[in-house]
């Protein structure tokens, strides 16, 4: 919680109390109390804070000011720092531009040559694709898929902690208090969750307004994946694994945690949800689906910014993928034609 530091007159002194170095100690949590004292244009200044965090270190506080000499019914003057919006809180971002464009470059090397080598592994160990079963190809692909997060998600923390201690509020998963109004992270994802369909539905009815063709979807990776959706239990469990737990932890790694937060060492909040939301749609090699996707990248950085915490972007985008796999899934199950309803869509 916030302390609010309107001091009244009567507690106001100009003799600075005796402090300890302890008080200024980085990121001090708990029981520390201390004072400073400000003198400008014959104006003093004193104001204590007590049981500070880091998340309160970024929040505004009202200040009282009163001239010297004139300490009863003196003239107050009070001022405010900003609005205190959790959303618009920066991180505390412990490393450079270089760190962050070798950290990336890194983590797309590993991306890429990670699915090169499995490629060239399958033949030699005397898998050939075109026989496997529908049953084996979705084993395959989760395998796959875990071997790349654990990957990609190995070179980035290893670069990352190397700039240890890391603030508490970076790579952060933190399971306590779900529910809570302010940093709630399951409240909070089904927020978003909610403002991601409403806003992504929104999009796509103004595509079809103004754009007179449908988009190509040949290579949208539901396309791909329509032949594994719904032929039996084992596929749709691997899929789930993939789309529902692995690709969410991977990319809301990558593209919140690491990317966008990197942003706002330079860029507001923001700013920096509408870049990484922009890469983030780049990077799934789908122009016909960019819009959509980058208004859920959006979704998805805004939520993240309202909890720092990475379960709130995971659990919504888990919950999008999840629930398009099973939708799909029972419209097979009664018969549809699911790749033409993909190309209407």
């Amino acid at each position: 919680m916030v302390a609010t530091m309107f001091t009244s007159l009567s507690t106001l002194s100009v003799t600075p109390k005796p402090y300890s170095s302890q008080a200024f100690t980085k990121r001090t949590h708990y029981n520390v109390s201390y004072s400073f004292s400000l003198r400008q244009s014959q104006r003093t200044l004193r104001f204590d804070t007590a049981n500070t965090s880091p998340a309160s270190k970024r929040r505004f506080f009202p200040l009282c000011f009163y001239k010297d000499g004139d300490k009863s019914g003196g003239e107050f003057e009070q001022r405010e720092s900003g609005v205190d919006w959790p959303i618009q809180q920066r991180w505390d971002v412990p490393w450079k531009w270089q760190t962050i464009s070798l950290t990336s470059f890194a983590c797309g090397l590993g991306f890429v040559l990670t699915g090169l080598i499995e490629t060239a592994a399958i033949p030699l160990l005397g898998l050939q694709i075109g026989e496997l079963s529908l049953d084996e190809k979705a084993e395959i692909l989760f395998v796959d898929q875990t071997i790349t997060t654990a990957v990609v998600l190995g070179v980035l923390f290893s670069l990352a902690n190397s700039f240890e201690p890391l603030p508490d509020d970076i790579f952060r998963y933190d399971w306590r208090e779900p529910l809570n109004l302010e940093k709630g992270w399951l409240l909070w994802a089904g927020i978003g969750l909610v403002g991601a369909l409403v806003a992504i539905a929104l999009t796509g009815a103004l595509m079809s307004l103004f754009s007179g063709e449908t988009p190509q979807r040949e290579t949208d990776a539901l396309v791909r994946l329509l032949p594994l959706i719904g032929s039996s239990s084992v596929s749709t469990v691997c899929l789930l694994g993939i789309t529902g737990v692995l690709a969410p932890l991977l990319e809301e790694t990558v593209f919140r945690g690491f990317l966008m937060v990197s942003l706002t060492k330079w860029l507001s909040t923001p700013l920096s949800v509408l870049v990484s939301a922009a890469v983030f749609a780049v990077a799934h090699l789908t122009p016909g689906e960019f819009p959509q996707l980058f208004v859920l990248g959006i979704a998805l950085g805004f939520s993240y910014a309202q909890t720092h915490n990475l379960l709130t972007p995971i659990t919504i985008h888990a919950l999008w993928n999840s629930g398009v796999i099973l939708l799909l899934t029972f419209l097979q199950i009664q018969g549809y034609d699911i790749k033409e309803l993909l190309q209407a869509s």
